[in-house]
């Protein structure tokens, strides 16, 4: 009998899951989560997604900072839950852990079709390599990064106006329902793990800053799923005047150019043009220049009299 759920989790990705379990009718005794982060302009503490989600709802709600401390692996153990689920917790979970579920079940909501882009950031990766097909994966866990067999897999199209948040946000429902209907299945014993092929492995690192440089000599596809892949956050952008300008929205165009990765080729009402690798044209529609609101690319491209070329910034 699996009732009794230790659950894990920290980003917006694992609320649908936590609250999957509980409409199912799960017991969730404790949800762990990350301590409150300082974020925002003024550094303010906040609490994660998933701790705001838990509270609301009247559950216990625990913030190690370190879930392979003595202390944390001795107050989980006196839980004594069936089954370990974790979804977008952001910390490996030890062996002395994964082995305290009476059922032996220590299950993990992934956003990717492992072995494809086991890490971080599998959404953001997938977008930025230009995938047409992603989708969600429960596997059983292991002390390591994502290497658990597989229980079960749905696939998600990726589609054209997709980006990180977007997509996310399907796959976050989608692993959900998967979450429960796994767990349904280990219970009647309907489910037999399969390792993954491990050669087919494929990594997604955390994102950082430098992900959001566009590079010019990247191809306009490229640079329109890097723009999709780091929105909303952090924002893709490129330097002029050496300040940074975001770019919301572009479109790859059906054009060829022979002028130089970042030439901008035309101003329009809405748009811009910009010369890209390979000789493609990318159409810039909406940016957002340093400490100013949302704007159309052409509106901002004559108030900033555009001209000549624009610069990526120098990765560190």
């Amino acid at each position: 009998m699996i009732r009794r759920v230790l659950f894990f989790g920290t980003s917006e990705f694992a609320v649908p899951s936590l609250l999957a379990l509980l409409k199912a009718g799960y017991e969730l005794p404790v949800v762990v989560t990350q301590p409150d982060r300082p974020t925002g302009r003024h550094l303010r503490l906040q609490p994660t997604p998933v701790r705001r989600a838990a509270e609301e709802r009247g559950l216990t709600v625990w913030t190690p900072e370190k879930v392979r401390r003595p202390d944390f692996l001795e107050q989980a153990r006196a839980l004594s839950a069936d089954v370990i689920v974790v979804a977008a917790f952001g910390q490996i979970l030890p062996k002395a852990l994964l082995e305290m579920p009476s059922s032996g079940w220590a299950i993990n909501v992934h956003a990717s079709l492992l072995p494809k882009y086991r890490g971080a950031a599998p959404v953001q990766h997938a977008i930025l390599n230009g995938e047409t097909e992603t989708g969600v994966t429960i596997m059983q866990m292991e002390p390591t990064l994502d290497t658990g067999p597989i229980l079960s897999q749905r696939p998600c199209p990726i589609l054209p106006e997709d980006d990180a948040g977007t997509l996310e946000a399907k796959l976050a429902e989608m692993g959900a329902e998967l979450l429960v209907e796994t767990l349904h299945a280990l219970e009647q014993g309907t489910i037999t793990p399969q390792p993954q092929d491990h050669s087919l492995a494929t990594y997604a690192p955390p994102i950082t800053r430098e992900h959001s440089f566009i590079r010019w000599e990247e191809t306009a596809p490229q640079t329109w799923c890097r723009v999709r892949a780091m929105s909303p956050k952090p924002g893709a952008g490129f330097l002029w005047n050496e300040k940074w300008v975001k770019v919301w929205k572009c479109l790859p165009l059906d054009e060829q150019t022979d002028q130089p990765p970042g030439t901008v080729l035309q101003v329009e009402k809405g748009a811009v043009t910009v010369a890209c690798g390979g000789g493609t044209v990318l159409q810039l529609l909406e940016v957002q220049p340093e400490s100013r609101p949302r704007m159309s690319a052409g509106d901002w491209a004559r108030g900033a009299r555009l001209r000549g070329a624009l610069t990526s910034p120098t990765p560190t």
